[in-house]
């Protein structure tokens, strides 16, 4: 029986074979390596990355999609939101080799933005991430400074991976087609990220771009002045003009 594509969970199922074998070279899966696949929807990425890993693990919110891929049996298959996934503790099975895990997925754009939060969370214990995602959220993921698309989430992410756009995908090449461009990113956790305390980088930022056409002297300034901020920091800037690592120095000084 034919899947709808249900628009509350957000479902728009790849179907283009040769994006998804660019795709799946990209992400470049070996044999025994552990991997999570959010969203797999109708398989068309999992089966060509299970055939390379010889197992995967995969996270499925819809109830219909999830029984149709417990009957794989090279799946381990975790119904459930992914927004409530402890990715620190989801199992290995005994063929995959020791490590960390990479996350791969067709995230639901309606989501995508707390999904990336929520990993942020979990990033000690991962390896890589390959995404599709609206083009317009990738570019502001890996915008720079002075950019009209550069903003909370440039600074959120930046902070801790490397990320790079590694793939345009159009409309066309799902069903039901979206009404958006789409593309992948390839995100790599920096090794030695600014240590620092995440929520307060993340309260500083999103005081920092809410009022992102204004001096930082009306929005960021108050706060720090608030907060009994001695240190210099130039606050006759929009928040747009502040490189990544001027916010994260600026969090490790605040208290």
């Amino acid at each position: 029986m034919k899947h709808i594509a249900r628009k509350r969970f957000g479902q728009h199922f790849l179907s283009d074979g040769g994006i998804i074998d660019a795709i799946v070279r990209a992400i470049a899966p070996q044999p025994g390596q552990r991997m999570v696949e959010i969203g797999p929807g109708l398989a068309a990425l999992t089966q060509p990355l299970v055939e390379r890993l010889g197992h995967l693990t995969v996270i499925e919110l819809d109830r219909d999609l999830a029984q149709r891929l417990r009957s794989h049996g090279q799946l381990t298959v975790i119904e459930s939101d992914v927004l409530r996934v402890d990715f620190s503790r989801i199992e290995a099975v005994p063929s995959q080799a020791p490590g960390k895990w990479r996350v791969v997925g067709n995230l639901p754009y309606n989501i995508s933005t707390p999904i990336l939060f929520h990993l942020l969370d979990h990033v000690d214990h991962i390896e890589d991430q390959h995404f599709m995602l609206q083009k317009e959220v990738i570019d502001r993921m890996v915008a720079e400074p002075s950019t009209a698309a550069y903003g909370r989430l440039s600074v959120m992410l930046q902070w801790r991976y490397a990320m790079e756009d590694v793939l345009f995908v159009p409309p066309e090449s799902f069903d039901p087609p979206p009404r958006v461009d789409s593309a992948v990113v390839r995100m790599v956790p920096r090794p030695q990220p600014a240590e620092l305390d995440v929520r307060l980088l993340e309260e500083l930022v999103q005081v920092a771009f809410s009022q992102r056409r204004k001096l930082l002297r009306h929005t960021l300034g108050r706060w720090l002045e608030a907060r009994g901020f001695a240190g210099e920091f130039d606050v006759q800037r929009r928040a747009e003009e502040v490189p990544v690592d001027q916010y994260t120095a600026l969090a490790q000084q605040v208290r």
